[in-house]
């Protein structure tokens, strides 16, 4: 209303002045004709006022006077005009003092003064509009921990906005300009109110937690040059609309969870400085239209899907001074990257690069930075590479297969400050001339072929603080030079072959060293003086030749964190107080881990512990020539989380002050001669995960109370002692355990029905006991039990026929019981099988034949006088009966008529079944020999042995990489292929993603879970060492080329990740949502069984089936809408995304394929494909179906499919209450896999059975 009254202002004034544009009484003649013209004359009095507002103006003769009122501010326009009888005397003043206007003047002035006034009063308007923007924003935020925006942002009479935390004003217009609220922890989502901030000309919500999709509106915030939005839950496509931001210079969306490709309206940001999309999903490639970027300078787009080549065309944005493509599938770096003559910083890291680097990017002069590290990349490195990178400051070349000499020339890179080449296959030996990089600080050359001695030239490195040479082949002395770089943080020489001994005083020129790591070479002599080594973190020496006494000096070395000396021929010097390290091991408060296993230490234990400090963690004292009994004072050691006093000769009780090591998580006491009872209050250690007693003489009974370690215990191992009660009910409550050895006591009783309660249990040995009575039936719930001994104890009755449930039993050993009765058919379903003992029992009647007892031999029976069977078991052949056939003619009629078509059904439904069990099965079992060789137990992986496993976990062993970390095959010292999992533990969550899978992997154990053979656990490393498996990923065999799937193999994929998620859901009292599932996460073995992998975001539910979940962690296009949207996480969310992948499966189209965009997703795309009684062409992938007329079961594949995809979208209901549970898609599954083999089966077996009663008769 108010700006209308100044266009009628405006208006008013222009009818005045052609009103009066011929006036009468004139005289037109020169001067006069110009004065004909209308002059007015504007005197303009502007008062501003606060308060209410006045009345109007009356207009007087001979003036027009103008005069608005409004609550804050009085404008008059005053002004004096001709009329018909002459001059007014004000004007004739005016005329004459030179303030006389022309019309256009008027005009002129007019305009400006009403624009001026206009924006005064939109300022005072706007200025309203612009808090009602940032308090509709307020509202939208669900979540302030800080409690900013709460007590800071108040719409008040008094508030000034431009006060505001975060908010910023213009000085001329008074109205926002920018806003940050950058780490303020915010969650919530941005209304389109956000886009009323018209002057906005900054934008900043790093580090916060807003999510859902950026709305269009913003699009009209013209002004934007800067739009930071890093490191929030932002989804979906990147709008479009950012390419009408024409003034845009910095584009910053890195760190969220936007998917796609980048819209091709971002090309034509004109003014784009830099564009950072980095830590996304994005995918694609990179077009040839960012060359029109022209002004682009930085380009950071690390850690996406974008994959082929880099276009040739970046080699045109002259303008770049920093690339960083790290962790994406580039394949190709273009030679004209070369031209880019301003280039400071380039990175292409974790890509798949091969080939050689093109020659162009050594040369390219202003390069300070080149990152390229884990590629496949190939060649040598010039030998003139510095005199064309006379900047490089860092050289990264890590994980490649580059090859031949170190550049003989590297001294002239004069300003090199980290050259890392490791894990190559450079040769030869370290150049000595290296010595003259005197700027570096870092030279990483670990896990190549280099030979020779350490070069003594490197000690003048005088800035270097990381030198790492491990992993190669070095031989000779350690030169004593390194030992007088004063800067040195780091010196890392394990696993090469060095000799020598170590300089008497090394600690004396390296005052800066944290870090000295000798391991697994051949040095002697005794340990040096290192006191003055003052700032030592981490000492490890273990596995060398090293003698003498450990020497005292080393509790000078008060930050130190770890010591390892194990495996060497250390013992302790006692002759003096002085002398004995014992007497001074408190002043190492720091002190977490401490390795002396494998050296004759020759003390007892008591004085050991007398000085321990209270900051250990890790004591490690086995094979250690130890003796005496445990001192009750090692309760104070009270942050010790393992304790392993193992094969030493202690002896005496188990002290019960134990049971104080609140934090202990593994007790190793084991092959000792440890007596007494087993104290109770071990049962206080809440946290205990493997206690080990084994091989000792404790008697008395099994304490009953191990049951309250219900959530905590995995391995229990009470093996060969005098143990002599039953074994307690509670102990079959622990079910979470995974390894139990009873074996070799004196335990009597019967082995309770409540065994099968320990779902996730893999060995349970109880052998050499006095057990008795029947196998209990209900064993066969320990689906994933590999090995079962009840060998040589006193058992009757029969095999359990349930013990074909087994299905992942490789070892079993009944023998030298009094069973009897046959060997149950059912074990011929035991594919996995490798190991069969059933000797010295009373078992009777044929042997089987099928499945595993092909490869057994005779000593898998030996005296059991009743068995018959084939004659290379050694035992009596089986009788056969004569079966007599009908010859008359008559009889064969009557029997075609009346009999066939009952048989025939019989058959088809027998038949149907036996296929069902056959396809499970899915392979001819392999041949092995009978011997006993339990494989892929729980044992403990050093990280050395995974270095060796993984040749120094080199590129070529690497399987992929993840969020948390990367995958490497690895082949254990007893030839066990494995999958070694190494955690990223400078990323944010890694310690906690390792932790947590570890924990998850530890209690879960199933067919079709990937089983965890071991963990391994420093303070610098982490890793899960995991079943291998051979196939690969789902997602493998989907989209790689000449890889293909049947319907039926899809089929049993299917079935089998449906069970695994049944069992995690299902399978405890306590639901486990896996909240990752997608088919890079099914793996495969030999036999095409699937196995889902990747619990490192898993979420243990305590006490029901959902929560909220702070962290986003599920893949977008398999995550439900409700984590998506609010964060919530339920085993309804696991099903969502099985339904996802079931449609991946069969459509072989992934769910964030660019055609799914807009309002078309894929469920809708699904949907909208299925008709009553079929699936429309084009939807399923063109490898399943073939032709009617080619695929005599093409009527069968394309009958199950629309079940199979309405199964899927039953489980992809938007609402998590409307979808089904995973145990009812198990069932439908089965149904529909069940009739497809029916159908397939059907026609083949009427023919042939047909065909087979005509020849018969």
């Amino acid at each position: 209303m108010k700006a209308w009254k100044f266009y009628q202002l405006w208006h008013d004034l222009e009818r005045f002045l052609a009103k009066n544009r011929g006036s009468k009484g004139r005289d037109r003649s020169g001067k006069e004709e110009e004065a004909a013209v209308v002059r007015l004359g504007l005197v303009l009095s502007i008062g501003v006022e606060c308060g209410s507002g006045y009345g109007g103006e009356k207009v007087t003769e001979g003036a027009l006077s103008f005069k608005f009122s409004f609550p804050s501010l009085r404008v008059a326009f005053w002004g004096v005009v001709y009329n018909s009888e002459g001059y007014s005397q004000e004007f004739q003043n005016m005329e004459r003092s030179g303030f006389l206007l022309s019309r256009t003047s008027l005009l002129v002035y007019s305009v400006i003064y009403m624009v001026n006034l206009t924006v005064a009063l939109a300022t005072k308007t706007n200025i309203t509009t612009d808090q009602s923007a940032l308090i509709a924003l307020k509202a939208h935020i669900t979540s302030d921990p800080q409690n900013i925006l709460t007590t800071n942002w108040s719409a008040t009479k008094t508030s000034n906005i431009c006060n505001w935390v975060g908010v910023t004003c213009g000085v001329h217009h008074l109205r926002v300009t920018a806003l940050n609220l950058s780490f303020m922890g915010l969650t919530g989502i941005i209304p389109p109110h956000l886009a009323n901030l018209s002057f906005l000309v900054s934008l900043t919500l790093r580090n916060n937690s807003f999510h859902g999709n950026l709305p269009q509106e913003l699009a009209a915030l013209r002004r934007l040059k800067l739009i930071s939005f890093g490191f929030n839950n932002f989804m979906g496509i990147i709008p479009a609309w950012f390419g009408h931001l024409s003034k845009l210079q910095t584009l910053g969306l890195y760190g969220n969870q936007f998917s796609g490709s980048i819209p091709n309206a971002i090309y034509n940001l004109s003014a784009l400085q830099v564009l950072d999309l980095s830590n996304n999903q994005l995918s694609g490639s990179i077009p040839r239209e960012i060359v029109k970027l022209t002004k682009l300078k930085g380009i950071y787009l690390a850690y996406n899907n974008f994959e082929g080549k880099i276009p040739r065309e970046i080699g045109n944005l002259t303008t770049l001074v920093e690339i960083y493509l790290d962790n994406n599938n580039f394949k190709e770096i273009p030679n004209e990257m070369g031209s880019l003559d301003k280039l400071e910083n380039l990175f292409v890291q974790f890509n798949t690069l091969k080939g050689t680097i093109p020659v162009a990017l050594f040369n390219m002069s202003s390069l300070t930075s080149l990152a390229l590290h884990l590629n496949n990349l190939n060649g040598s490195i010039p030998d003139n590479v510095c005199q064309h990178l006379p900047r490089i400051q860092l050289l990264d070349l890590t994980d490649n297969k580059f090859s031949g000499p170190l550049p003989s020339k590297l001294w002239q890179c004069r300003e090199m400050q980290v050259l890392a080449l490791s894990s190559n296959k450079f040769s030869g030996s370290i150049p000595k001339n290296i010595g003259n990089l005197t700027q570096i600080t870092q030279l990483h050359l670990e896990l190549n072929n280099l030979t020779g001695a350490i070069p003594p030239e490197i000690g003048g490195l005088q800035s270097l603080e990381v030198f790492v040479v491990y992993g190669n082949n070095l031989n000779g002395l350690i030169p004593s030079t390194i030992f007088n770089m004063s800067m040195i943080r780091t010196i890392s020489l394990g696993l090469n072959q060095l000799s020598g001994s170590l300089p008497a005083n090394i600690g004396v020129g390296v005052p800066n060293l944290e870090k000295f790591v000798l391991p697994e070479n051949q040095v002697s002599g005794v340990i040096p003086n290192l006191s003055n080594a003052s700032k030592l973190t981490h000492l490890d020496m273990g596995r060398n030749s090293f003698t003498g006494f450990i020497p005292s000096t080393l509790c000078a070395l008060t930050n130190l964190q770890v010591l390892g000396l194990e495996m060497n021929t250390l013992t302790i010097d006692i002759s003096t107080p002085e002398a004995n390290i014992l007497s001074c091991l408190a002043n190492l408060r720091n002190l977490a881990a401490m390795y002396l296993t494998g050296n004759p230490l020759n003390v007892t234990v008591p004085v050991f512990f007398e000085n321990l400090s209270t900051s250990l963690q890790d004591l490690r004292l086995a094979l250690c020539n130890m003796r005496g009994e445990i001192p009750s004072e090692i309760s104070n050691l009270s942050s010790l989380a393992a304790l392993d006093l193992g094969y030493n000769h202690l002896s005496g009780p188990i002290p019960a002050s134990l049971g104080r090591l609140r934090n202990l998580q593994g007790l190793y006491l084991d092959e000792n001669k440890l007596q007494g009872y087993i104290p109770y209050e071990i049962c206080q250690l809440e946290n205990l995960v493997d206690l080990f007693l084994g091989v000792n003489q404790l008697f008395g009974s099994i304490p009953p109370c191990l049951g309250n370690l219900a959530t905590s215990l995995r391995s229990l191992s009470l093996e060969s002692n005098l143990l002599n009660s039953t074994i307690p009910s509670t102990l079959w409550e622990v079910a979470f355990i995974l390894h139990i050895n009873l074996s070799s006591n004196s335990l009597t009783g019967s082995l309770s029905g409540d065994t099968g309660k320990l779902k996730v249990v893999t060995d349970m040995d109880f052998s050499n006991n006095n057990l008795s009575g029947r196998i209990p039936s209900n064993i066969k719930g320990l689906k994933d039990l590999v090995n079962l001994s009840l060998a040589n104890n006193n058992f009757q009755g029969p095999i359990p026929s349930s013990f074909g449930d087994l299905v992942s039993l490789e070892i079993l050993d009944l023998s030298k019981n009094n069973l009897s009765g046959v060997i149950p058919k059912s074990l011929e379903r035991l594919l996995h099988l490798k190991y069969l003992n059933l000797s010295s029992n009373r078992l009777q009647g044929e042997v089987p034949t099928g499945g595993p007892f092909e490869n057994f031999s005779a000593q898998s029976f030996l005296s059991n006088d009743a068995l018959c069977g084939a004659p290379r078991l050694n035992i009596s052949p089986c009788k056969s009966s004569t079966k007599h056939k009908p010859h008359s003619r008559k009889v064969g009629l009557f029997i075609l008529k009346y009999i066939i078509p009952g048989i025939i059904s019989a058959i088809l439904l027998a038949v149907s079944i036996s296929m069902l069990i056959l396809h499970k099965k899915r392979s001819v079992p392999v041949v092995i020999e009978a011997t006993l060789s339990p494989q892929l137990l729980w044992r403990r992986v050093s990280h050395l042995e995974l270095l060796r496993a993984t040749n120094g976990f080199n590129e070529r062993n690497l399987l992929g990489s993840g969020g948390f970390g990367s995958v490497y095959k690895g082949t254990l010292s007893d030839g066990i292929d494995v999958a070694v999992k190494v955690f990223k533990l400078q990323l944010e969550g890694g310690f906690k993603s390792f932790d947590r899978e570890c924990e998850m992997l530890s209690k879960i154990r199933h067919r079709n879970l990937i089983k965890v053979i071991s963990c391994c656990s420093q303070t610098d490393f982490k890793a899960l060492v995991l079943n291998y498996m051979p196939n690969g990923s789902l997602e493998k065999w989907l989209y790689t080329e000449n890889s293909s799937l049947s319907i039926l193999q899809r089929m049993n994929i299917m079935v089998d990740v449906s069970l695994a998620l049944e069992y995690l859901h299902h399978g405890y009292s306590i639901p486990i949502v896996h909240c990752d599932l997608k088919p890079s996460n099914i793996l495969l073995d030999d036999d095409m069984v699937a196995h889902v992998a990747d619990f490192g975001i898993a979420k243990l539910l305590g006490g029901g089936d959902s929560m909220t979940q702070t962290m986003t962690l599920a893949t977008v296009g398999y995550m439900a809408p409700e984590y998506g949207m609010e964060g919530i996480v339920s085993t309804r969310g696991d099903v969502y995304s099985f339904g996802i992948v079931v449609m991946e499966t069969f459509t072989r189209r992934k769910p964030t394929d660019e055609m799914f965009v807009g309002e078309m997703n894929f469920k809708q795309w699904i949907t909208k494909s299925l008709l009553p009684d079929a699936i429309k062409d084009g939807v399923v992938d063109d490898n399943l179906l073939g032709t009617e007329q080619d695929d005599d079961d093409f009527v069968s594949k394309r009958d199950c499919l629309p079940s199979i995809m309405r199964l899927a979208l039953a489980c992809c209901a938007e609402s998590p209450e409307e979808r089904i549970s995973m145990k009812e898609a198990v069932a439908t599954l089965k149904k529909i896999k069940t009739k497809f083999l029916k159908d397939v089966a059907g026609g083949a077996l009427l023919m042939n059975s047909m065909t087979y009663m005509f020849h018969a008769l």
